[in-house]
């Protein structure tokens, strides 16, 4: 009688973790603490004002021996944030040498960049060690150019590169898929399209919470390096953007134009999959809980519940590019669509792909309501106002019908309309 096989012994959690994710997740409690004892004073003083007994000097606030305790409790999280602040600092470097995970796993970055899309203004702004910088990326390794990039037996560096772009809660890790059918090698659609067209495949990776403008800035200036540092020089730059990412490659080429900096002139074309162009009604739906909440006093201090998200995820709802966009404006005000129109760049070749969940011979109501995250007409860059449609030609559209936002990333019909839309259009020699 065969002994039966001892289950594989899970994996400990704590092999995702970093000695400085202590500090993180201390600075996020102290948020947390902050956040619940400004939205329970509030409350209490909501209850207080419908009896007509005013409130302290900023509105949402008590006054008196209960004021007092409030402020107490906020005066007694700080210090005990600054106190853990600096014991977690002291401890990292032992706690270091306790820790034997991997630099990164693919399901700490997914977790990481979820934070990120919702928090990462956050993060950033207070300089918590969880916040994820922009990086160029080669082989799952950011590019540091004081190091010059090495190429591998599969990844040969060319004057080619084609730029991989992930979307809002993402990273690069996320590109690659399973299998179709086991035993299948996982699929990458940014690594078979460089193979396919004879490309070297550069990943970003970026904080989704911060500001399209903000990203896009950035962007630009790590493209502006690439041009320059590239070491078989960059004779030309195609782009791969999915949702957010296609945002943010449009602010950084109108950030580029507008301070004269070299690298556009390198790019010769941008597909973009499923990128919310005119805003997405998730994000504008929560403008109208924003608005609900905040019409009753008694509602009105859980509506910083909502307004955690990042300003990331608030440009998504028109859409912004540009800081004038938001720039004076409260976000979580509603207000009609006031952004600076940019069009399509001119001289560079630009694909749409847009997804809906419904049938191609399915009725059009329920064509038109997209991907589930971003309606066609969005994605196709379609306006009721003419003066703001981006005009993608016929030719250079593509409709993938019974998909979901997310298997743009993973669809193989995806991949062969946009292989071949890039091969119709050869690399320089």
């Amino acid at each position: 009688m065969d002994t039966p096989k001892a289950a594989p012994a899970a994996k400990p959690a704590t092999r995702h973790l970093r000695p400085s994710d202590l500090r993180a997740a201390a600075q996020l409690a102290v948020q947390a603490t902050h956040g619940v004892a400004t939205m329970a004073e509030g409350v209490h003083q909501a209850v207080w004002g419908s009896m007509a007994v005013p409130g302290g000097p900023v509105p949402g606030q008590t006054r008196g021996l209960t004021g007092f305790v409030y402020r107490a409790v906020h005066g007694v999280t700080t210090l005990v944030g600054h106190a853990l602040e600096a014991s977690f600092t002291r401890l990292e470097p032992l706690l270091g040498n306790l820790v034997d995970a991997p630099p990164e796993t693919p399901q700490r970055e997914a977790v990481l960049a979820a934070l990120n899309g919702v928090l990462g203004d956050r993060l950033a702004r207070q300089h918590n060690p969880l916040a994820t910088p922009m990086t160029l990326r080669l082989n799952g390794q950011a590019l540091d150019w004081q190091t010059p990039p090495q190429a591998s037996a599969a990844t040969p560096l060319r004057p080619q590169v084609l730029l991989v772009i992930h979307g809002l809660c993402m990273n690069d890790l996320q590109w690659r898929s399973p299998g179709l059918t086991e035993g299948d090698a996982p699929f990458d659609q940014g690594i078979a399209l460089a193979q396919a067209l004879g490309y070297t495949p550069l990943y970003l990776r970026y904080n989704t919470g911060l500001h399209t403008s903000e990203n896009g800035a950035l962007l630009s200036a790590q493209l502006e390096l690439l041009a320059q540092h590239w070491p078989p020089g960059l004779r030309e730059l195609r782009v791969l953007a999915h949702s957010m990412g296609g945002l943010i490659t449009r602010s950084a080429l109108h950030h580029a134009q507008q301070n004269g900096l070299q690298w556009p002139g390198k790019l010769k074309a941008v597909v973009f999959l499923g990128t919310p162009h005119h805003g997405a009604p998730l994000e504008r739906a929560g403008n109208w809980i924003d608005v609900v909440l905040g019409a009753t006093p008694f509602s009105r201090p859980f509506a910083k519940l909502g307004q955690l998200r990042s300003v990331g995820i608030t440009d998504l709802r028109y859409g912004f590019l540009l800081p004038g966009d938001w720039e004076g404006r409260d976000r979580f005000r509603r207000q009609p669509d006031r952004r600076t129109h940019v069009p399509l760049p001119q001289g560079v070749a630009c694909f749409t792909v847009a997804a809906t969940t419904a049938r191609q011979r399915s009725p059009l109501a329920e064509r038109i309501l997209g991907d589930g995250l971003v309606p066609l007409d969005s994605a196709l860059g379609q306006h009721p106002d003419p003066q703001r449609c981006l005009v993608f030609p016929k030719a250079q559209q593509h409709i993938a019908y019974g998909t979901h936002h997310m298997q743009l990333l993973s669809s193989r019909t995806v991949y062969a309309q946009v292989l071949a839309w890039l091969s119709a259009q050869p690399a320089q020699p």
